[in-house]
């Protein structure tokens, strides 16, 4: 539900999806898009509140490099070259039946 909102949230911003839930050895990418000149890789993190930290403060250094292999994993496969990468968070927070989306660019 929070990566159908995301993907939603983003198209209506300009992301243009190319790929969903991609697999590599190293795990796996939510959503991978253009937008604003770049190839953007996306992690979604969705939340019911902030009790236990937002979806931000969970991409921790571990999963930052964890995703960068995973790009670069992808980017192999794909044949796709030497193009301009970034790495944005997309939180999804429900709270009273509602969902607040935040879009962090260039998260790291």
């Amino acid at each position: 539900m929070g990566e159908a909102l995301a993907l939603e949230h983003l198209v209506a911003r300009g992301f243009r999806p190319i790929d969903r839930n991609v697999r590599t050895r190293y795990g796996e990418i939510d959503l991978i898009g253009e937008m604003d000149g770049c190839l953007v890789f996306v992690e979604v993190r969705t939340r019911r509140g902030t009790a236990f930290g937002t979806g931000r403060e969970s991409v921790t250094g571990r999963k930052q490099a964890r995703l960068r292999r995973l790009a670069a994993a992808y980017l192999a496969r794909s044949g796709r070259g030497e193009v301009p990468v970034r790495f944005d968070v997309v939180e999804v927070t429900f709270a009273g039946g509602a969902a607040a989306i935040v879009h962090l660019a260039g998260a790291f």
